[in-house]
This record gives structure tokens, sequence and C-alpha cells, in this order.
């Protein structure tokens, strides 16, 4: 029978573990003495430790560096090698597939199967991430059980059951699904949250004590991520943003309140605004994103009064939403992600930042940036793959059979 002792001590080894993983993977630290310095451990505990992962091949020798009056410090990196995500976008009009290194560089081109999320079963949505999941892992000449795991993001409520209303889910078991076929449980968890922890990471926000991340696709949701001390971490929370009022009488929004700022600035909210306006064309593309990237062209390139008119009031919608978050949690960051975020980000953004000046608290905005993502087209998805990797982070780089 294990000791109540031994299993203190392990349990503090694998904290400890969980402390200079975690350091490393987030390039906090890259030698033994600032691990030293940063963790408040003993030069012996961080020998040890780093020891560990190096032979359990997390942690590799990276080079050295000189050091004042001194030995040259050897440098430390996570071995990107050690093992490979796959971080999954469950949108409502498509499902795109990533498979990722550990330290989420793309190892093969996305999977992306354009289909209508809300209007097919939650089955053959999990027998279609399932699918997609098998084409992108064969590609890299892997199979989905040599996973490190599988993160998804959802529009919704993440966890052992899924509640997404715009999906028409309530109480969907999406990870029980996915279990069978994977061989093991995926992360799932809301999708701006996820895209907020990416960005935080390894995009726009990094650096900041508290960002927000915009996602805006069809619908508009959003996360904010906060430093918690001056040694903390950023922990990601969701904000339902794109369902706060802004005109009481405004149009009937999907969850069924009236003038919600999703309403104006969602996805099928603009190209609908912009049919309803004089002087309007057909779009020759297909589907929303195509018929948005010609909008924005329309109003850019080739100054079209009614595409012009239509995002100059995004823009203000925009700014005052901004402008909202601004004056609640006061942000030293605001960024702009999501596929359509990324679309309106070059049209939009110097307008969006005027409003901004115009109705947020000068104290309060003048501290905040507000900026495009950074993490591209594949964002969601790749904020997904964060899941499984904060989990093993957590674990201290424990897999889920040790």
């Amino acid at each position: 029978m294990t000791s109540r002792a031994q299993k203190t001590t392990r349990d503090l080894r694998w904290h400890n573990r969980s402390d200079v993983l975690t350091r490393l993977y987030l390039r906090e630290c890259t030698n033994r003495n600032d691990l030293a310095r940063a963790s408040g451990l003993s030069a012996a505990t961080i020998s040890n430790v780093v020891s560990d992962l190096i032979a359990d091949g997390l942690v590799g020798e990276n080079g050295s560096q000189s050091s004042a009056g001194g030995r040259p410090r050897s440098l430390l990196r996570v071995r990107p090698d050690f093992g490979h995500v796959v971080g999954v976008d469950i949108g409502e009009t498509e499902i795109r597939v990533g498979l990722f290194d550990w330290t989420l560089q793309p190892v093969a081109d996305d999977e992306v199967r354009a289909v209508a999320t809300a209007q097919i079963p939650p089955h053959e949505v999990a027998d279609q991430i399932l699918s997609e999941i098998a084409a992108v892992t064969a590609r890299a000449g892997i199979t989905p059980d040599g996973l490190l795991g599988v993160g998804i993001g959802v529009p919704g409520a993440g966890g052992s059951v899924i509640h997404a209303p715009t999906l028409g889910w309530s109480a969907v078991p999406l990870a029980g699904l996915l279990r069978a076929g994977l061989g093991f449980a995926p992360d799932v968890d809301n999708g701006a949250m996820a895209l907020g922890q990416a960005e935080n990471w390894h995009g726009a926000a990094r650096g900041a004590e508290r960002a927000v991340t915009l996602l805006l696709g069809i619908g508009a949701g959003g996360a904010l991520s906060m430093t918690a001390g001056p040694a903390g971490r950023a922990r990601s929370f969701t904000m339902e943003w794109g369902h706060t009022v802004v005109d009481l009488d405004g149009p009937t929004c999907r969850c069924g309140a009236r003038g919600c700022l999703e309403t104006y600035i969602g996805a099928e909210a603009i190209l609908a605004r912009y049919a309803g306006t004089p002087g309007s064309a057909p779009f020759d593309g297909d589907g929303v994103e195509a018929h948005l990237a010609e909008l924005v062209a329309r109003a850019v390139k080739h100054r079209e009064p009614a595409a012009g008119a239509v995002l100059d009031e995004t823009a203000r919608y925009l700014g005052i939403g901004i402008s909202n978050l601004i004056n609640l949690v006061a942000p030293d960051r605001v960024i702009l992600s999501g596929w359509a975020g990324a679309l309106l980000c070059d049209a939009l953004l110097p307008a969006v930042r005027l409003v901004v000046r115009q109705h947020a608290l000068p104290y309060l905005q003048e501290f905040t940036r507000i900026e495009p993502g950074e993490l591209g087209p594949s964002a969601t998805a790749l904020g997904a793959a964060t899941l499984p990797v904060a989990r093993l982070l957590a674990d201290g780089g424990r897999r889920g059979d040790e």
C-alpha cells in the first residue's frame, strides 16, 4: 500500500515537472538558472526535473549562451517531435481539422469540410470529424491512436456534454460519440476560449496582462485572458459578447432576444443588411465566407457605395461593442480574430479604433491596443489544439496511460 508520504512526494514531483515544463513550453525560461530563479526551486531539484524531462523526450539541449563571469549556460527547449495533437473547429458552416506537433506548429494542411452542422445530427458530425482526423493524420504517416490528444472547439458550452444553441444541440455527449473511434476521450471546450488561449500563447495577445480575443464569424464570441499575479499565467474565460444588447428594438437574434450585437456584426447579419441596401448586387461566389470576402472587395477595391455603407455601419457597431468591453474589463489588448475578423480587419480597423476613441472612457481606452489576430484562418483549430496541450502541461508531460 502506498503511504501518504510516498503519495505526497510523488505528487510534488509531478507538480514540479508541470511547473518547469510549462515555463519552458511558454518560453518564460530557457536555462536551468532562470528556471530556479523563476520557480523558487533549488538548483538540485531543477537539475533532477530537467534530467527527467530530457530522458522522457519532452525537452532537449539547444546550444549554450555566455554568462557573466562563469561557464556558458546550456539552453533548453521543448522538443517538437515528442508527439502530435489535433485541433478541430466545429463551425456553423464547416468543420476544420488541423494536425500540429505538440508545440503547435502545423504538420499537415487542414482538412476542411463544408457542412451545415446545424442541420446534421450530432452523431453524423462526429463521424465527419473522425473521417477528417483519419485523413489529416494519414497524410503525415501517423495513426489517430498515436496522438497525444484531440481538442475540439464548439460554439457553445463544452465538457462531457455540449450545449450549443446555434447548432440546435442540447446536452449532446460529443466526447462520448468520439471516444470509440479515437480510442480516448477528446478535450472539448468553447471555441472562443480555446482561440483566446492560442492567441495568448502564440499570437497577438502574448505578453498581455488582460486580453480580450474576439471570435468573429457567423456569430460573435469572445474570451477574456487574465494573468494572475506577477508570476502567474493567463487563464481564458468564455464571454458571450455577441449577445450583449445594443438596441432594445433591434433585430431578433438567434438566442431569442432583440438587438444583440451579433445581429449587427455577425457575417450573415452583415450580408443580409447589404442585400437590403439600395444599390446592392448579387454575389458571384458560393457560401458565407466567399460572399463576405466579395463584399469587402466591393467596398475597398471598387468603392461601391452600398458595400461601403454596410461596412461603415458594421464598424460603428463593432466599435461600440469593443467600447463596452473596455469600459467593463479594461483590457490592455483587444484582438480581432476568427475567419470573419480576418476578412474585416484591414477594411474596418481604422474606423473601429475611431469609434472606440469616441465612446470608451478615455482613461481606460488610452491603455488598450486593438489589433488583428496573428494565427490565420486555422486560428480556432489551433486554439482547439491547445486544449490537450494544456492538459499535458498540467500533468507534467504525463500521457494518459502513465
